[in-house]
């Protein structure tokens, strides 16, 4: 018995390695094929116009906007922990923002389901079983959701030059996020797909409970705190976006740039393309060209604010997850011995 249960670690350090080369060559990958769209669009826009623009970015510049990319990443850690601390997770500031930021480093994975590896941290260091943790990830991409939704909506209100055809979206996005957030709603469709799959009766009685386990992060002592953190971070990407057009010499407002940012982030998510790749690129050129702004200075600004959110994320995050790794791993063996 004692062999049969040894044996079934040792084929992780085989399994590891395979999955870490398919993680760097996906990743190598998206951006590669970033990297080839980007210079597509820069010969048809002309190279030396494009190589101008970015020239003009000086390096000062380019700091401010990863500070913003960061303080987004920061504000929804805080976040993170808040979740985490009304689940109940006796776990320190300094270990839930190593695992948010850690997570940062499976963005590229289709729909951001790799970033669940933080539930593994967790699970590691306090020994909760997965349906007890399973609420942290849903609320905060609920919370996500809706912050989105709301600053864009607001985006789209103030906006004097166009944009209102994404009021439809923000709209679906506040109420993807209602539903989310709502146990009653969650427990009783998982119910009915229950009776409509009559399978895997242990996997929807974990959905169920953690379904009623999230009627805690509903009440307006979190929730409020929690939207605002997250309105606060969205809106420094946005505010990112608007300071690299105007510094390229675009034409726009604050509340138009913000509506270009957020809605190439959902357009590009609903692809469901890692990281968004490709939708969101799209997105962003098309709302930037219905706001009259030159694809001299689009195609440059589109590329710069990508690496600053997306890759920087994914950077922060690769830096992370070594350390919260071995962590998870030591805290596991410390529990064990």
């Amino acid at each position: 018995m004692r062999q049969a249960s040894l044996a079934k670690p040792a084929l992780a350090p085989a399994t590891a390695p395979l999955r870490g080369r398919r993680d760097f060559y996906l990743m190598a990958g998206l951006l590669a094929a970033m990297l080839v769209g980007f210079a597509g669009l820069a010969a048809t826009v002309g190279w030396d116009e494009t190589i101008a623009q970015l020239k003009s970015l000086t390096g000062g510049q380019m700091v401010i906007l990863l500070l913003l990319s960061l303080t987004n990443y920061t504000l929804r850690g805080l976040r993170w922990h808040l979740f985490a601390r009304r689940l109940g997770l006796p776990l320190p500031l300094r270990h839930n923002m190593l695992h948010f930021m850690g997570g940062f480093a499976m963005t590229i994975t289709p729909a951001r389901l790799g970033e669940l590896v933080r539930l593994r941290w967790i699970g590691r260091i306090s020994g909760w079983r997965l349906e007890r943790i399973l609420p942290l990830p849903v609320v905060d991409r609920a919370f996500d959701i809706a912050a989105l939704g709301l600053v864009l909506a607001g985006g789209v209100m103030l906006s004097q030059s166009g944009g209102y055809g994404a009021a439809p979206v923000a709209a679906l996005a506040i109420a993807t996020a209602f539903f989310i957030t709502r146990p009653q709603l969650i427990s009783a469709a998982v119910t009915g797909l229950w009776r409509i799959v009559r399978r895997w009766p242990r996997r929807f009685v974990a959905l169920r409970q953690a379904a009623r386990s999230m009627a805690g992060f509903t009440s307006p002592g979190l929730a409020l705190p929690a939207l605002g953190l997250s309105i606060l971070g969205w809106c420094a990407e946005g505010y990112a976006l608007f300071l690299l057009l105007t510094w390229f010499g675009a034409d726009i407002s604050l509340a138009a740039a913000t509506v270009i940012f957020i809605f190439s982030l959902l357009a590009g998510g609903l692809t469901g393309a890692p990281g968004g790749v490709g939708g969101a690129e799209a997105s962003m050129l098309m709302l930037l060209s219905a706001h009259a702004v030159p694809f001299s200075i689009a195609v440059p600004a589109m590329a710069i604010i990508r690496v600053t959110s997306l890759w920087f994320a994914i950077a922060v995050g690769l830096v992370m997850f070594p350390i919260a790794e071995r962590h998870a791993q030591r805290a596991l063996v410390r529990r064990r011995e």
